[in-house]
């Protein structure tokens, strides 16, 4: 468990705040991408030749195109992780700053892919890596803070559990 610095409730506001500005900027650029749709979706916006593009996709699955043409069942499973994500909160991030900074960043990518789906039918993507023929899927802002967010509680989780076995490694070696 976590005792550092900051107290939960700072914490709280940190994640909060974090959450709000990705879900702001997530759907801040989905507007401008649909401002623009016409022409990125004739002609896509390069960024860095031969790598990556500004796109316009309507996605209407999940990564990869899963689940596609199943708004209905992701909103509820987009409803079922929010739910075990709130009521799984302690013991996901054990108050640990990355943690908490993963846990909102998820929520917000949750967030803001649901608004697309209740209020566009299908989520609006943008992002386009690609190397020759070979496309990533297209993404956006709420799913890279989904990724971001995974990798951040995966990463602390691994290292803070090395940290606290050889805590225990020295503790059991002084005594």
């Amino acid at each position: 468990m976590y005792s550092g610095s900051f107290s939960k409730g700072k914490l709280l506001c940190i994640g909060f705040i974090l959450m709000f500005l990705l879900a702001i900027s997530d759907q801040l650029t989905k507007y401008l991408i649909l401002l623009n749709k016409e022409n990125l979706y004739r002609d896509p916006l390069q960024i860095i030749p031969g790598v990556f593009n500004i796109v316009y996709v309507r996605n209407t699955g999940a990564a990869w195109g899963i689940f596609h043409g199943n708004n209905f069942a992701l909103l509820a499973i987009a409803i079922v992780a929010l739910i075990a994500f709130s009521i799984f909160f302690k013991s996901i991030t054990e108050w640990y700053p990355e943690r908490v900074a993963g846990f909102f960043m998820i929520i917000s990518g949750i967030i803001g892919n649901s608004i697309d789906r209740v209020f566009r039918g299908s989520v609006v993507d943008f992002l386009d890596f690609y190397y020759g023929q070979y496309h990533w899927p297209s993404f956006n802002v709420a799913d890279s803070s989904i990724c971001v967010g995974v990798f951040l509680i995966i990463i602390s989780s691994l290292l803070r559990k090395t940290v606290k076995k050889e805590q225990s490694e020295l503790k059991s070696d002084e005594g």
